[in-house]
């Protein structure tokens, strides 16, 4: 399974690649808004794990063009921040399955990615 992972701390980003790699996945790094259209311009990501909050660019530009350059791509949200806290992404952004803390373990957002790409 092909995994796009938008995050702008590269030390994080890495973190979580090294843990959907052991899974089985491979995981790519765009680190800002035109790194990640350029991915999603290249290739199909099933699963899209995207950080709300982007020092170079908007998280809800690269879901929407996820959307439109592929339907059925699911966007995992993840914030430190309190945005979206009372659900509203999911009214703004229809590829959202998932909104979860920046804190997860990684563990479990690699058994996230696992689940929703089953229903891709």
């Amino acid at each position: 399974m092909n995994v796009l992972i938008v995050q702008t701390k590269p030390s994080l980003g890495h973190l979580w690649q090294r843990h959907l790699q052991r899974h089985g996945h491979a995981a790519e790094i765009a680190v800002d808004q035109d790194g990640a259209i350029a991915r999603l311009s290249e290739q199909f990501y099933p699963i899209i794990i995207l950080d709300v909050v982007l020092n170079d660019g908007s998280a809800l530009a690269v879901a929407d063009y996820a959307s439109y350059r592929h339907p059925n791509a699911k966007v995992i949200f993840v914030t430190n921040s309190s945005f979206f806290s009372d659900g509203s992404i999911f009214q703004l952004c229809s590829n959202a399955c998932a909104f979860v803390p920046t804190a997860t373990e990684p563990e479990d957002l690699a058994a996230m990615v696992e689940h929703y790409a089953q229903t891709v």
